[in-house]
């Protein structure tokens, strides 16, 4: 117990640094700046797999699989793999809904905590449900398997379909109960008005991202369940991948149509994964296959989108040497 209290602490008082130090002041996140905090945390997270080993080879933890040190790291950067790439197609979400309610860049990283702080809650509840279901039910994970194996049909066949976030029950929800502003107010969430609390669209959007990353949570939790139950495991990766998110969000943010292949990866690396969960109790799948499989997808769909992107650039400059 007392390591999940210093590993949250440390989490926490990392996120108030970053707001109360580093983006006190509301301002563009430049690529440079994003770059650099992506790389940090990527970092930080695969540094963190020293910290695994460590605790798992001197019992710090609850082993409740019982595995080695290395077993016990090889599960945490897979884990870790996969919620960093099922992050991305949350990026796709999230630009939509900024480009959506109109929210300035200077204001995003903003929206972006707070979305962060409230996705930690909600996955900390969801792994801890989902860990008990698993060594309660035996049966519960092909369920799990099932809905992954769905879900990847799904992003495939809606994979060149934009959704509309006004139409969302969430959004018209918040504007049935509360009253909204039509401009936005700085940074301030909400407003007193006439004695009235009135919302800013910057809350409407960090609602709806919240809403957003629950439903991505009901994927990437049993997406990681797949690799492993071990409750810090799936956690600690799970977190450190939603940490990078903001940073990867400005990063990614202007680059997204020459990654627009990584949604393949996406589905293939879901459709592993329910296969996994399906087949667990009759395959064993080495850990080293698994986490080959991830970085392979991953690899594949960058590779192919930049391959995809120059084919076009040749083709349009070809074109314009026959014109």
């Amino acid at each position: 117990m007392l390591v999940w209290i210093i590993f949250i602490v440390t989490i926490l008082t990392f996120m108030v640094i970053d707001l109360g130090i580093f983006n006190k002041e509301a301002h563009v996140i430049s690529l440079r700046e994003a770059t650099a905090w992506t790389i940090t945390w990527v970092f930080a997270a695969l540094a963190f797999s020293g910290v695994i080993y460590l605790l798992y080879r001197n019992a710090l933890v609850d082993n409740i699989d019982n595995l080695n040190p290395r077993s016990a790291v090889i599960k945490y950067i897979t884990g870790y793999l996969i919620e960093l790439s099922l992050s991305v197609d949350n990026i796709f979400i999230m630009a939509v809904i900024f480009s959506t309610f109109k929210i300035p860049m200077k204001y995003q990283h903003r929206i972006l905590f707070w979305g962060i702080l409230g996705a930690i809650v909600f996955r900390l509840l969801m792994i801890l449900f989902g860990v008990m279901l698993i060594h309660k039910i035996d049966w519960i994970i092909y369920v799990f398997g099932a809905f992954l194996l769905f879900t990847a049909v799904n992003m495939y066949v809606r994979r060149d379909k934009e959704s509309d976030v006004t139409k969302s029950p969430v959004y018209r929800l918040t504007k049935k109960m509360f009253p909204v502003t039509d401009s936005l107010k700085g940074q301030r969430f909400f407003i007193r008005y006439k004695g009235k609390i009135i919302i800013t669209p910057l809350l409407v959007t960090l609602i709806v991202i919240e809403a957003t990353d629950v439903l991505f949570a009901v994927d990437s939790v049993p997406a990681i369940l797949a690799i492993t139950s071990d409750p810090f495991l799936v956690f600690s990766s799970n977190i450190l991948a939603i940490l990078g998110l903001r940073s990867m969000y400005f990063f990614l943010s202007n680059m997204l149509d020459r990654f627009r292949n990584l949604k393949y990866s996406l589905i293939i690396i879901l459709l592993y994964v329910g296969l996994k969960m399906i087949l667990s109790h009759h395959i064993e799948f080495p850990e080293w296959l698994s986490l080959s499989f991830i970085v392979g997808a991953m690899l594949a769909g960058i590779l192919s989108s930049l391959r995809s992107e120059s084919g076009e650039q040749g083709a349009g400059s070809r074109e314009q040497r026959i014109g």
